[in-house]
């Protein structure tokens, strides 16, 4: 783990500036930044759905933004932040750990991204293949 960059948490506060914005209370709870490796930054927020199962996370909608705008790329970092409910309007928006199929979509993405999480008093870098030991992969010996 390592810590934080001035362009980390430039990402952070995209994801934070994203969730700000598109908040709705049960809808569209986190946020997130993808930063490619030649710089450019896209953002997402999550889509819940009342079928569950149909929610999608913002870390997923991020990369589908990157994916769209700027074609294959290698990922550089990823961040993810969710904001407070209502009643809770003194806590601030915090960094979240990606669920596991954020996990797994990330590292088949770019097995070589890095990843903001929350650490022990402030948000830490750390690997993708450290969120995800022991990757199922097609590949033999991968």
């Amino acid at each position: 783990m390592t810590a934080l960059s001035d362009a980390d948490r430039e990402l952070i506060e995209a994801a934070s500036e994203a969730i700000r914005r598109r908040y709705r209370y049960d809808w569209q709870e986190v946020g997130a930044a993808l930063r490619t490796r030649s710089g450019k930054v896209f953002t997402g927020v999550s889509l819940d759905a009342y079928l569950g199962r149909m929610a999608v996370c913002a870390e997923a909608v991020a990369l589908g933004q990157a994916i769209t705008v700027a074609g294959e790329f290698g990922i550089e970092m990823v961040v993810a932040v969710r904001h407070p409910p209502p009643e809770e309007k003194d806590r601030p928006i915090v960094v979240v750990s990606p669920c596991g199929a954020c996990r797994e979509l990330i590292w088949d993405y770019d097995r070589n991204a890095y990843v903001i999480v929350p650490g022990d008093n402030s948000p830490e870098v750390v690997r993708i293949s450290d969120l995800l030991p022991n990757k199922y992969s097609r590949e033999r010996g991968n």
